[in-house]
């Protein structure tokens, strides 16, 4: 007999239907798996043998093939246990066949158990977008799946109550709907928590307004740590769409398991600076997503830059730029978003007193220049601000005056975020940090004094066409945090300082 059962798989963010068709036949016993299975999907004859005699029921002693269309695309992981199981007890007669427009997606353990997989809300979105409705899941993916309007979950916890709600006798509830509240805020450090650094405090304020990649450079305790920690305070809420782009990709490596469903909170990752090419930008055989990717619509942290391998921080330029990084392997091609609000954090020299008003520096000038260029004048160009964070006086630390709350800060920066998804509503892009040259023309037209002023810093600064577009999109955010529809001069005066630290002179 044949029986058909609909799955699902997962190319990168890509998702495509599977149908699991199983034929029993007459002859010696065997079992095949065809329709180009990896390992692990090889390896399920056994995990499905055990679970389905220890659900109760008997295990054919025929020909069995299980077939995975189409032949074409690999199969990956253990997500196809479930409906591989439900096939062999359709094909033997344990059960009626069931709707085509049914999904069932499932790792069994041996006793019959149902255990969660990787990728289940990529797979289930594209799946409901082709029209599939109704979902059986492991019941701890069930809650990210739940966020799928329209769609009906049912959470499964083995076998054996897949087949009692299938044959009607004891039915699985579907799982509850569920809506998104908004965003949420989790930080170790306030910005009321930071003294002295007011000029960078400001300068980190108008990145995350814009999305503007920042780099702080200051002697070793002059807080740029601390304040890179911050910055999350003061990211505005996700939106659901932003949500949703984020689980997606933390959905596939796994790190969803035991989670309440949906990210909420904007990433902050912090990878140590002896992380490969590989860890930061993706890879491996299946071309997995990197931490550029897992930090999309959040904050990327790297502390001590020049620290980082070269071809590391090179493999950076092209993601800063796209928004979006391809990685290409043997087995698997893939294309994961990766826009991220890059915090890069380092020391003036190698021994980190250069500028320093209390510490002489022992670096040499050679010692120097060997240490600012490891990091290429390409990458710094892809950086907007650059800001240099001197050391905090005895005065400054004692200081017992209250500082600016990152609540307060937030507020004018949810509502400059406001303004620039209003203009580029029709662009499709949210930031001003993503304006390509035509919206820069359109949304940043300096005119009169602003005009001399920045054709008197591009010479001075020596600024390339890419700094120079930078310095623009800097100066729209200064206004937007203002809220004046007119970039002025004091805004675009503003912009070029940042890109004027006397300690990156040097790099």
């Amino acid at each position: 007999m044949l029986a058909k059962v609909e799955s699902y798989g997962l190319v990168a963010l890509n998702g495509y239907p599977v149908t699991v068709e199983t034929d029993i036949a007459s002859g010696l016993p065997n079992y095949d798996t065809v329709g180009l299975p990896d390992t692990a999907v090889r390896e399920s004859r056994e995990r499905v043998h055990a679970a389905i005699r220890h659900s109760g029921f008997a295990f054919p002693t025929a020909r069995i093939t299980v077939n995975l269309a189409p032949a074409d695309l690999k199969k990956e992981g253990s997500v196809y246990d479930l409906p591989i199981a439900l096939s062999i007890l359709i094909a033997s007669g344990v059960l009626k066949p069931v709707p085509r427009s049914m999904i069932v997606l499932g790792e069994l353990a041996l006793d019959g158990a149902v255990r969660p997989i990787s990728g289940i809300l990529p797979m289930l979105i594209d799946a409901y977008g082709k029209g599939y409705s109704v979902f059986f899941v492991p019941r701890e993916n069930a809650s990210e799946a739940a966020y799928i309007s329209g769609a009906t979950v049912f959470p499964v916890d083995s076998l054996s109550a897949l087949v009692e709600h299938l044959r009607g006798t004891q039915p699985i509830l579907a799982e509850a709907p569920k809506a998104f509240t908004g965003g949420t805020h989790r930080s170790a450090v306030d910005f009321s928590e930071i003294r002295g650094q007011q000029a960078a405090k400001r300068a980190a304020e108008i990145a995350v307004a814009g999305n503007h990649n920042i780099l702080l450079c200051g002697t070793p305790g002059s807080g740029k740590t601390m304040l890179a920690r911050a910055i999350p305070s003061i990211l505005p809420e996700m939106t659901f769409e932003e949500a949703l782009e984020t689980t997606k990709i933390h959905s596939i490596t796994g790190a969803m398991k035991g989670t309440e469903g949906l990210i909420t909170e904007r990433p902050y990752r912090a990878p140590h600076h002896g992380a490969s090419a590989a860890s930061l930008i993706g890879g491996g055989a299946k071309a997995v997503p990197g931490e550029i990717s897992l930090a999309h619509n959040g904050v990327l942290f790297l502390d001590e830059l020049p620290e980082f391998q070269r071809n590391v921080l090179e493999a950076l330029r092209q993601p800063l730029e796209d928004g979006e990084v391809t990685i290409s392997r043997t087995a698997a091609t893939a294309t994961y978003p990766a826009k991220f609000l890059l915090v890069a954090a380092m020391n003036p020299c190698p021994c980190g007193n250069r500028g320093s008003r209390t510490k002489p520096c022992t670096c040499t000038a050679a010692q120097i220049r060997r240490y600012a260029g490891r990091i290429s004048g390409p990458l710094l160009d892809r950086i907007d601000l650059h800001i240099e964070m001197t050391e905090v006086g005895y005065r400054e630390i004692t200081d017992r005056k209250s500082a600016e709350s990152s609540e307060t800060i937030r507020a004018r920066v949810t509502a400059a975020r406001a303004i620039q998804r209003e203009r580029f509503k029709n662009d499709g892009i949210r930031t001003n940090a993503e304006m390509n040259g035509e919206l820069i023309r359109r949304y940043c037209n300096p005119t009169g004094e602003s005009e001399a002023l920045l054709r008197d810093a591009f010479k001075r600064l020596q600024l390339s066409a890419r700094a120079y577009q930078r310095v623009l999109k800097v100066a729209r955010t200064i206004a937007d945090l203002e809220n004046s529809e007119t970039i002025r001069p004091e805004h675009y005066a503003e912009a070029i300082q940042y890109r004027s630290m006397s300690m990156l002179n040097s790099i």
